[in-house]
């Protein structure tokens, strides 16, 4: 199949040069085929656009018409891809992320206002659910998904794994005592993530040794949202067990205290999942090293939590 524009551009040049040899010449290809893009044209048109005799050619009255459309056609078609250029070479336009509730307003939040000042063009659509969403379905040109991934066309770049640490007020732990193992939670106001549906028991699980300890998170309140249950805590009304990175600032602060610190809490895969695109726009390509930066195993939001760790 002949392309349209491409012919257009095979006829521009033969009228502007004055001969199907010399188009050839300029376009690396042979006489044969700037005729057929010619014949093309013209049988798509239903009129002759160039006369042709053994010496000489000429364009018809409708051919000038035509060769002085198809020189504003191809401008603008050179103008669109130097503009795709441009949106390749320079970060601009809008950028629509996906990520999980907690994750995305305590962690990811910060990192978007510095790349939003960084990027002046850009625009940037976040949405936050902890839904598995689909990428290509809905639109969006990066997700951060927790857990395993599924087979998929996408590309995914791991990042630092979720971890979980359990902490509590100093105020809740003077009042009810510091557990010293899993299982000592039983006795405790564990602040729980309400996201099974009732009826269902959570547990939370900790690691030491290659032993596993499944502890039932037992207590009086239930939230689906991990702000408020943060504020309960900080309120000194209970034990939650939440992502290191959105507790640091306050465990740092002494807010909180990590309880079983020679327990490991649960931690869940995380990547960063994108389109696979051989030439990535500059907006997606500078969040990309951004993330990584700051969240990718290596990271700088993953040396921070170590710092404040100290050493094991």
């Amino acid at each position: 199949m002949v392309d349209r524009l491409t012919s257009m551009a095979v006829f521009v040049a033969a009228a502007d040069l004055g001969s199907f040899a010399a188009a050839a010449i300029a376009l690396g290809m042979s006489p044969q085929m700037v005729a057929k893009h010619v014949a093309s044209l013209e049988s798509r048109l239903g009129t002759r656009l160039i006369n042709r005799t053994t010496r000489r050619q000429s364009l018809t009255e409708f051919g000038r018409a035509y060769h002085e459309r198809c020189r504003l056609v191809l401008a603008e078609a050179e103008a669109a891809d130097a503009l795709a250029e441009a949106v390749r070479a320079h970060p601009r336009g809008t950028l629509r992320i996906n990520a999980p509730v907690t994750f995305g307003s305590h962690s990811l939040v910060p990192l978007l206002t510095r790349y939003l000042r960084e990027c002046p063009e850009v625009e940037v659509d976040l949405s936050l659910t902890d839904r598995m969403v689909d990428p290509v379905e809905e639109g969006f040109e990066a997700v951060i998904r927790l857990g395993p991934l599924v087979e998929s066309s996408l590309v995914a770049r791991p990042l630092a794994p979720y971890r979980l640490v359990a902490c509590a007020a100093p105020a809740y732990l003077a009042a009810h005592g510091v557990p010293d193992s899993p299982d000592a939670l039983a006795g405790h106001q564990c602040l729980d993530f309400s996201h099974w549906p009732r009826g269902r028991e959570s547990l939370w699980r900790f690691s030491r040794a290659g032993t596993t300890v499944e502890a039932p998170a037992a207590g009086r309140l239930r939230i689906n949202d991990f702000r408020a249950l943060l504020e309960a805590a900080l309120d000194g009304f209970g034990i939650v067990l939440g992502v290191e990175t959105a507790l640091r600032d306050d465990l740092a602060a002494g807010r909180l205290v990590q309880i079983l610190p020679d327990w490991d809490a649960p931690s869940r895969p995380m990547h960063l999942l994108t389109m696979r695109d051989r030439r990535p726009t500059a907006k997606l390509r500078r969040f990309v090293d951004l993330i990584l930066s700051e969240f990718g195993p290596d990271g700088s939001a993953v040396r921070a939590v170590a710092r404040d760790r100290g050493p094991a």
